[in-house]
């Protein structure tokens, strides 16, 4: 029963993504913002009018940078077709000299691709069926994977108001939600005590991951603005923007992001070292603020252990996709939490644990 129930709760997740996304996004947004708000409420400004006043401003701010990029960003965009030239010029040059090993690798390939279609055609089985199936599935798994992603993406972003709102009540109730949670617990004040220590607990962990995330993102959208700066490379602002938002993305974001920085300075330098060396520079800034800066900070703020934070970031990442990476981190701290709290479950904050 423990074994189908768990397998029910991932497929619930799995199916309501659309759901539950948005709603964690409104929930760590408000978490996010609360600490603004209750300095607002010190200085007698309520709680209603604070949250307006503090997610009016998160929206002006992020609509003014926006804006402000919008030029760099258009440039960038308006770029890709010749970068997607001058790939295919040095490619076509590649082809006319003298045959490379990723050359020979793709011929192999599509000899072995005719050799199955024809063995197929004959009505026998191919010699390689398993090699056979990858090459036939490869780009149907990427667009279906692509289209997916993209999907969830459009509405998360159509849901948006939603979140907005969501984060709004949450931060103009304050305390009120917490007592009505309290309650829940039943009418034992020992249990009362423990959720409140729980909440409050929970509060801490996550305020101090989304600060610790947000100063390494900040971070490393300074590094590369300065690298790419010193690199020569345009639009060197643009670019650390686009740096730190990726960098919320764990692994994947910086990725990305160095494959775009390459093709850019391709496009401009017209070299390969030059393309090389700026996606070198990005992930060697990505690696030395994210996975070594911030997974210690993260592992040290929520007392989770680095391996089973890559864990459940690779569990949340094949659950809900580039939301999951970036929703794993928080929901782990929060379970680790519950367990520490929870007399049943302590075996398994232990295991969370350092």
């Amino acid at each position: 029963m423990a074994i189908v129930t768990v397998i029910a709760i991932v497929a619930a997740l799995y199916l309501a993504r659309a759901f539950f996304v948005p709603l964690l996004i409104g929930i760590l947004v408000s978490y996010a913002l609360a600490p603004i708000v209750d300095g607002l409420k010190a200085w007698r400004i309520p709680r209603a009018v604070g949250a307006a006043l503090v997610l009016g401003a998160l929206v002006a701010g992020i609509a003014w940078a926006a804006v402000s990029m919008g030029d760099d960003v258009a440039s960038v965009i308006a770029k890709l077709p010749e970068a997607a030239r001058k790939i295919r010029l040095q490619a076509s040059q590649a082809r006319q000299g003298a045959p490379t090993s990723l050359q020979k690798i793709q011929e192999a390939a599509t000899e072995l691709q005719g050799a199955a279609s024809d063995a197929t055609a004959a009505g026998k089985p191919p010699k390689h069926p398993a090699a056979a199936a990858a090459l036939r599935d490869a780009d149907p798994w990427l667009r279906d994977y692509m289209l997916a992603q993209s999907a969830l993406l459009a509405a998360v972003a159509a849901q948006a108001p939603i979140v907005l709102l969501l984060a709004y009540f949450l931060l103009a109730s304050g305390e009120h939600f917490r007592r009505k949670l309290v309650q829940l617990v039943g009418p034992s004040l020992a249990r009362k005590k423990d959720a409140v220590r729980i909440l409050e607990e929970i509060d801490v962990q996550v305020q101090r991951y989304l600060l610790a995330t947000l100063a390494g993102n900040v971070l490393v959208g300074l590094a590369t603005w300065l690298a790419f700066q010193w690199l020569g490379i345009e639009q060197a602002g643009a670019w650390g923007l686009a740096a730190g938002i990726l960098h919320f993305i764990p692994y994947l974001g910086p990725v990305v992001f160095a494959i775009a920085s390459g093709v850019a300075a391709f496009v401009q330098l017209g070299t390969a070292f030059g393309a090389f060396a700026v996606a070198g520079t990005s992930l060697a800034i990505a690696f030395a603020v994210g996975s070594l800066i911030m997974t210690w900070l993260q592992s040290r703020f929520a007392r989770v252990n680095a391996a089973v934070l890559f864990i459940a970031l690779l569990f949340f990442g094949w659950l809900w996709g580039i939301w999951g990476l970036l929703l794993g981190a928080p929901l782990l701290a929060i379970a680790k939490v519950v367990c520490d709290r929870v007399e049943g479950l302590k075996p398994a904050g232990e295991l969370l644990g350092h």
